[in-house]
């Protein structure tokens, strides 16, 4: 396998919501958890911020969970999950040990104020996008500004949603 790198997968709705009621499930469609899967089995570890592991099914994961929290405050049903790690780190130091620790292929999946430093600081090697056709959302953010560092490698329309990977520029 190529070294991928730090990838993140999204999804969002068309008018740029990021959540329905805190949670991203409403935005994703049967074909899009599917990929979500398929992207994960590139990883060695999954990062996500405590907003994510507090409105997000994360009890079971395949392989490592990094989770950066600044109040620690997680579910148990999270803290149960035995490849579950709570880091009270400042993002860029929590990537940084979480390739040391796991290795280069470092997946994140949010949430939208994780990944906005990520891209921030263009340490976003690859990025699959998801474009739901759903609005009304909370959470909306110009995708135009979350990807202006990235080139289009491939563009796929499957059912209502475009699903991107986009490649740092």
């Amino acid at each position: 396998m190529a070294t991928m790198g730090t990838m993140a997968n999204f999804v969002m709705g068309e008018d740029g919501s990021t959540s329905f009621a805190g949670s991203s499930k409403a935005l994703s469609s049967p074909f899009d958890r599917a990929r979500f899967h398929e992207i994960r089995s590139k990883a060695s570890a999954i990062l996500i911020g405590g907003e994510s592991a507090r409105t997000e099914p994360y009890q079971v994961t395949p392989i490592p969970l990094v989770i950066i929290s600044r109040s620690g405050d997680i579910p148990d049903s999270i803290r149960a999950n035995p490849k579950a790690q709570i880091w009270q780190l400042d993002p860029i130091a929590a990537l940084t040990k979480a390739k040391s620790e796991f290795g280069e292929n470092i997946l994140i999946e949010g949430g939208i104020n994780l990944l906005k430093i990520y891209l921030l600081e263009n340490l976003i090697d690859e990025f699959y996008l998801t474009i739901s056709q759903k609005s009304g959302g909370e959470g909306v953010y110009d995708l135009n500004s979350l990807t202006r560092n990235f080139i289009i490698e491939s563009s796929e329309k499957v059912g209502s949603d475009t699903f991107l990977k986009l490649l740092r520029n």
